[in-house]
């Protein structure tokens, strides 16, 4: 699978690992940064992330900052994201089965790194299950 990651620098600690972990578990990825913890704007980040998820069809997204809040919400402005917030593998299972989500978000003074790597797992063995489930998917976008 092949992943675009990004944070801010309230998650460059969290992201540096998970981005080590996902490439030892054999994924692809491609890190936005920041590579430094100066003060940035985590949504430059979400922007560049959910425009890559969209350009590239069959990607994923993480975005972690302080609590992933902001990532998510900035990245479902864009048309076509669906990011979640995850604080758990439960949610993770969730969010791809039943929502179509391809933007997993989490917080790094939230969770700390076994349960980053539970969400992870969670997230790469789902798939949306589709059924009932594409018809709410479908109303999620506004036109």
């Amino acid at each position: 699978m092949k992943f675009y990651i990004g944070t801010d620098h309230a998650g460059l600690e969290l992201k540096n690992w998970t981005v080590e972990l996902l490439k030892a578990k054999g994924h692809e990825v491609h890190d936005f940064g920041p590579f430094t913890k100066e003060r940035v704007d985590y949504p430059d980040y979400a922007h560049k992330v959910a425009a890559a998820v969209l350009e590239n069809e069959e990607t994923q997204g993480i975005l972690i900052c302080g609590s992933g809040i902001g990532m998510s919400m900035t990245a479902n402005k864009h048309h076509g994201i669906r990011a979640a917030l995850c604080h758990d593998a439960y949610t993770a299972i969730v969010a791809r089965g039943h929502n179509d989500a391809n933007i997993l978000c989490f917080g790094e003074r939230i969770i700390g790194r076994g349960v980053a790597e539970s969400i992870i797992d969670a997230w790469i063995s789902s798939g949306f299950e589709g059924g009932r489930h594409i018809q709410r998917v479908r109303k999620i976008e506004i036109d």
